[in-house]
């Protein structure tokens, strides 16, 4: 049985169809002195999936935070659907359907598992009962532990329950920071696969993995960073094919 995950038909395209979902142009952040992001630019089209790759302190995360509001750019540009919105906090871009799915899970851990997940609907009136039967579809374990409290979750449990309070926010675009950290092989493919569902059923990703060939199977496109700066942008396949890829974050040897 493979296990490459086959990507929908078209998607791969959906950037062409008008001005992207989510665009960073020329991206400058600092933390104190230290500049994290040097002038990075990406962009995300609808309906894709987007991997970022580089090895720990190559800005990754801090790519996700700045397009989510968690943190704001000295310079650069934020874009959502071609209208600016650096500047604009976290709390309230979540209105403009970004869901973040920080590193580490971060989940309520003295919260049940469906207090957990009612928080994430929170820009919400009231949780729709529809969002929270996909959650429990996708990760039935969760249903099964719906009154559970979330700190006694295995790992992988508390990071299915941190990708389902993300999805209560009805979020047209996902950012997820290393959903396979510290997971068991078995738990990262499922992981995998309902990032793939996800996905078909309309929502746009983008992905920061150290896990490379699991990012460039499941994502359309990818960008490879190093120490703040962009340094190789392309289809994911043609990433999971080059050399020097596959010898940074493959553990393969150039020949």
């Amino acid at each position: 049985m493979s296990t490459r995950l086959e990507k929908e038909p078209g998607q791969a395209t959906a950037a062409e169809a008008g001005p992207p979902l989510l665009e960073l142009r020329d991206l400058h952040v600092y933390y104190g002195a230290i500049e994290a992001l040097k002038g990075v630019s990406l962009s995300v089209g609808q309906g894709e999936v987007v991997a970022l790759l580089g090895a720990n302190g190559a800005g990754k995360s801090t790519t996700l935070k700045a397009a989510s509001g968690m943190i704001g750019p000295r310079s650069g540009q934020v874009l959502l659907h071609g209208e600016r919105v650096d500047g604009i906090a976290s709390h309230e871009l979540v209105q403009f359907g970004i869901g973040h799915v920080p590193e580490g899970r971060r989940v309520f851990a003295r919260m049940t598992v469906l207090e957990n997940l009612k928080i994430g609907a929170y820009r919400l009136r009231r949780p729709d009962p529809a969002d929270l039967d996909r959650v429990f579809t996708l990760f039935p374990r969760l249903a099964d532990r719906r009154k559970q409290v979330s700190g006694t979750l295995s790992g992988g449990e508390q990071q299915m329950l941190a990708i389902g309070r993300a999805l209560m926010g009805k979020p047209e675009l996902l950012l997820l920071d290393e959903p396979s950290m510290g997971l068991a092989p078995l738990i990262v493919q499922q992981i995998f696969e309902i990032l793939r569902e996800i996905n078909s059923q309309g929502t746009t990703l983008l992905l920061v993995e150290q896990n490379a060939s699991q990012a460039l199977q499941l994502a359309h496109r990818g960008y490879v960073l190093e120490t703040g700066s962009v340094v190789m942008s392309d289809a994911a396949d043609t990433l999971l094919s080059d050399p020097r890829v596959r010898a940074a974050y493959l553990g393969e040897a150039i020949e």
